[in-house]
């Protein structure tokens, strides 16, 4: 009995120390993973929180883009209107010319009649 015996104790002092050092690596393995895991959830919900603020901007992008959409289309009905006034301005003037020129001959044909 007392070979078992000293068998057993000489394994003992020669495992039993490496198994405690594989148990506290193990818990500081333990305690890593867990950091890890929180810093992982801390990650993910900064992104779920960018991902949210991402998809607020892109809604703000798309008010402004339909706001200038319709100022672009406003804006253009009114350049089309000032060119149809600019038009029948210049298209005034034409007529006045031509009514001056039309008047100055129908003159000239009176003064011919009466001669």
């Amino acid at each position: 009995m007392e070979i078992k015996e000293a068998l057993r104790s000489l394994l003992q002092e020669m495992i039993l120390p490496e198994f405690e050092q594989m148990r506290s690596e193990h818990a500081v393995l333990g305690e890593r993973l867990n950091s890890v895991d929180k810093r992982l959830a801390d990650i993910n919900m900064h992104l779920v929180e960018q991902s949210r603020r991402i998809d607020e901007t892109n809604k703000r992008i798309d008010t402004v883009r339909d706001e200038l959409v319709t100022m672009v289309g406003e804006t253009n009905k009114r350049i089309d209107r000032l060119y149809e006034v600019i038009v029948r301005r210049e298209e005034h003037v034409v007529v006045k010319a031509d009514l001056g020129n039309l008047e100055r001959r129908v003159e000239e044909l009176e003064r011919r009649v009466a001669a």
